[in-house]
């Protein structure tokens, strides 16, 4: 589709623009990219061969001594990669590498603090998923909070009850809606959940925003929001401040009717305390589209849980992306 045509042209513009400025800075005509994976669509690969000379990873379960075997002398590099671009990759490229480009709008798989020692740009694609990773936010939200996963395996197990108190879910209208992360996504997600009538939304973050005012949404710490919130979303970046920021203490200030959403990173949560918290009936309800390790074993313990409506990393998934 036009759309993802555009999508995968922006990601690898980001990369062949500071390329470009790269091979003029080393009077190169050629500059030589890595591309750490060969699930880059083509376009990408037709477009940076337009300047560069491609050194491609063609194994798509790439080992770390793999890229580090192929990456001494590049001028760049295309991250695609489910490995983590550390200091041992950084510095096994050379000192003449002067970007790194990533096929993602998170960034926490690339050790920044060391590019920016280096002096090497990094290119992302931020807002261009918002409004998929949203709709998901939503879904999840929904699905959780009407038990629907439940629902589904009381299907599979012949265990219907038509009684009028069967199954009774929690309502999203009239409810405090908290959204942890008011970033892009964060933003559409209330914009989404506008018309559903929700009574408030709460928001945390570093500061308040104009763009927290502009959509009716109330600036509150982090403590608050938990506290207060039926459901609480998590849309904030993963980092050294918000790595495990989920734990024992945090579902435990959270009501025992509300649910909880990530369609962050799944290490934001400590996942342990999680699945306590869902099956003590800490909290009502979970939906998650990441978590802890990603693939999830098939014998983990949040797929035994009823009340955890759990995709995977679906968030930005559709044709249009």
């Amino acid at each position: 589709m036009l759309e993802r045509r555009f999508f995968n042209i922006v990601i690898t513009y980001t990369t062949v623009w500071v390329v470009r400025r790269a091979a003029v800075h080393t009077k190169m005509n050629r500059p030589k990219v890595l591309v750490s994976n060969p699930t880059v669509p083509q376009i990408g690969f037709d477009l940076l061969q337009k300047y560069c000379d491609i050194i491609r990873i063609e194994n798509e379960n790439e080992t770390k001594e793999e890229i580090i075997s192929k990456v001494k002398g590049v001028d760049a590099i295309y991250w695609a990669s489910r490995l983590k671009l550390d200091k041992d990759i950084i510095e096994a490229a050379g000192p003449q590498m002067k970007v790194v480009g990533t096929m993602s709008a998170g960034y926490n798989h690339i050790d920044v603090d060391e590019l920016k020692k280096r002096g090497i740009k990094l290119g992302n694609t931020p807002n261009v998923l918002n409004n998929a990773v949203a709709d998901i936010a939503v879904l999840l939200a929904l699905a959780a909070s009407r038990r629907i996963h439940e629902g589904r395996l009381k299907i599979e197990n012949n265990q219907w009850d038509l009684g009028s108190q069967w199954m009774l879910g929690q309502d999203i209208s009239g409810a405090t809606v908290g959204i942890i992360g008011l970033g892009g996504i964060g933003q559409a997600i209330v914009k989404r959940l506008i018309p559903f009538e929700v009574q408030q939304f709460l928001y945390t973050g570093h500061r308040e925003k104009v763009e927290g005012k502009e959509l009716g949404a109330k600036f509150v710490s982090l403590d608050t929001l938990v506290r207060e919130s039926d459901f609480v979303i998590v849309s904030c970046p993963l980092n050294s401040e918000t790595e495990e920021m989920c734990n024992e203490d945090f579902f435990a200030k959270m009501k025992k009717t509300a649910v909880f959403v990530n369609i962050s990173r799944g290490k934001v949560v400590h996942q342990p305390s999680l699945v306590k918290a869902l099956r003590d009936g800490q909290i009502f309800a979970a939906g998650l589209d990441v978590m802890t390790p990603e693939p999830l074993p098939p014998d983990d313990e949040l797929l035994k849980l009823p009340n955890a409506v759990i995709v995977p990393h679906l968030g930005s998934a559709t044709k249009k992306n």
